[in-house]
């Protein structure tokens, strides 16, 4: 919260072993074509069909406005409005799972959330395992940060120079990730 950016390059340093900067912080459509690259195809058609399965799903939730004024002199309803920005955190390490990022990112696409932010932790060469990558572009994430852990929860949390702060933070992760979330509740919403 205090230190921004340079606390989010510190501790992705100490714990992934990766350097992380301003200038590559942020996932480039260069690194999500290369991962295209590398993503086999059947994997592909999987990921494309369980997200039409989930959006579809997701559809039949949905709530809408509604407003009633039959008792003259009187307005009854409800506005049903979706949040801003929304940051969607994915695990990395032994945890990758493009099902994980489905089912945290269309929910928030099918509500009319405005922006989606995904963190989630690069390896030791700094870059982001390609099914990750693939099941956000085919999601529709739109930004995607090399962050993992309690400093991405904290990231997304507070703001800091490279990372937006959102207004709802969802998405699976170790006690860390979890315990995170429980310590910025408040500041911001959680899942």
């Amino acid at each position: 919260r205090s230190n921004g950016d340079q606390a989010v390059f510190d501790y992705t340093q100490k714990f992934d072993g990766a350097t992380v900067t301003a200038d590559n912080i942020e996932v480039t459509e260069d690194e999500i074509a290369e991962a295209y690259e590398l993503v086999d195809q059947k994997l592909l058609e999987v990921i494309r069909k369980a997200k039409e399965n989930i959006r579809v799903y997701h559809e039949k939730q949905k709530q809408y406005s509604w407003f009633d004024s039959s008792i003259p002199g009187t307005m009854l309803g409800q506005k049903v409005t979706a949040l801003e920005r929304v940051g969607v955190y994915v695990p990395g390490g032994k945890a990758v799972y493009p099902s994980s990022v489905l089912m945290n990112v269309l929910p928030a696409k099918v509500a009319g959330v405005d922006r989606i932010v995904m963190c989630t932790p690069p390896g030791k060469d700094g870059k982001v395992y390609p099914s990750t990558l693939v099941a956000a572009k085919e999601a529709g994430v739109d930004e995607i940060y090399k962050v993992g852990g309690a400093q991405a929860i904290a990231a997304m949390a507070f703001g800091t120079e490279s990372v937006p702060k959102v207004d709802k933070i969802v998405g699976p992760g170790n006690i860390y990730v979890a315990l995170a979330k429980k310590a910025v509740f408040g500041y911001v919403s959680i899942d």
